[in-house]
């Protein structure tokens, strides 16, 4: 309701959509019925963007809240079956590339571990990165990075001999699929 009722208001010049959008999950937190800010409905609201306009507008013109109201829980039900599917295919990738790790690096699995775990809360990196995360020598880290890219787990996105960059590329695919959906 609180939503409809900021885009009904427009109060701003420019930045209302996203805004009114961010409304929804800042007040699900302040509220205790999410924990963190995850719910993001905007894929859902664009995939649906004549029926989300008709249903503003419904409550708008009509007093239909109730259909806004369907329409808005519905996005809720979907997006959150979405982040579970996107929630499970992200520990099992993290299984299987862990498991890579182990059976394949051998005494160096430990640090492939640590540089797979940062991977998640920073999925680009460079070989400089590695080198400050596990504390050893350039080429040190080097060799973890391409032992990773043998893998699969990194991709060089640079193209250069020098500076490189290596996204970790599966973990990136399932929210680029996520949005596609």
């Amino acid at each position: 309701m609180a939503h409809a009722q900021f885009e009904t208001i427009h109060p701003f010049l420019d930045g209302n959509g996203r805004v009114g959008r961010l409304l929804i999950t800042f007040l699900l937190c302040e509220r205790g019925a999410l924990r963190k800010p995850v719910l993001y409905l905007s894929h859902y609201f664009k995939r649906h963007r004549q029926e989300y306009y008709e249903r503003l507008q419904a409550a708008r013109d009509a007093g239909d809240f109730e259909g806004w109201l369907a329409f808005f829980l519905r996005g809720v039900s979907d997006v959150s079956v979405e982040a579970a599917d996107t929630a499970r295919r992200i520990l099992e990738l993290r299984e299987q590339h862990r498991k890579g790790i182990t059976e394949y690096l051998g005494r160096a699995a430990g640090n492939g571990h640590r540089v797979l775990e940062q991977l998640y809360e920073q999925p680009i990196m460079s070989v400089k990165d590695v080198r400050a995360l596990i504390g050893t020598t350039f080429a040190g880290a080097n060799q973890i990075v391409q032992r990773l890219v043998h893998l699969k787990i990194l991709v060089e996105i640079t193209g250069h001999a020098r500076h490189r960059r290596f996204r970790y590329d599966a973990y990136i695919r399932l929210f680029d699929e996520e949005a596609g959906a």
